[in-house]
């Protein structure tokens, strides 16, 4: 049976977030943009993306790459931005129970246009569905009112809610993004 969502006891669960602890990481020379959907609360403990200890986004990057897992956020930080990798997400505020997207409610888009104005970000990849309909629903509507037409991949998440992916099989599906890190055009 499906959950009410709109009953009491489960929008007391919910907690406000918004995306203060840390903003968006780019350079102007970031190639690729990957969108989560809004930081984990892993993530805003630590204040930097995927860091949850079972989320498997680093050992996927650090396998497209062919490099060792990089250690701690300073490692992070600059292994993203030597691979010309932005970190954001679709979101920079809503409503949720814990890490569970399936609970977000009023949810408050990003506003990718000065990223993407300031780089050379040819190409969006959405890590997982709840990150890639939030960003078709209210991302894309404000770049193509910017004349921003950047195209965006949605990727199968790194969550550890998404056992049924190894390991090897999200490092297959995410070679796009190395290609698109490693691009000139």
């Amino acid at each position: 049976m499906p959950r009410n969502t709109s009953h009491p006891e489960h929008t007391a669960r919910l907690t406000h977030v918004t995306h203060d602890a840390f903003g968006p990481l780019w350079s102007p020379d970031s190639r690729v943009l990957m969108l989560g959907s809004i930081p984990s609360p892993a993530s805003r403990e630590f204040g930097f993306y995927y860091m949850h200890p079972r989320n498997r986004f680093w050992p996927v990057m650090a396998a497209i790459f062919d490099e060792p897992m990089p250690q701690g956020i300073d490692a992070r930080r600059d292994f993203a931005l030597r691979h010309r990798i932005a970190l954001f997400d679709s979101l920079v505020e809503c409503d949720i129970d814990g890490a569970s997207d399936a609970s977000i409610r009023n949810p408050v888009p990003a506003d990718l246009r000065p990223i993407l104005h300031g780089s050379h970000i040819g190409h969006i990849f959405c890590t997982g569905a709840t990150s890639a309909r939030y960003f078709t629903r209210l991302c894309r509507p404000m770049l193509d009112d910017a004349g921003i037409d950047t195209p965006m991949t949605r990727l199968p998440s790194t969550s550890p809610a998404n056992a049924a992916w190894s390991l090897p099989r999200l490092a297959q599906a995410y070679l796009p993004v190395r290609d698109a890190a490693e691009s000139e055009a």
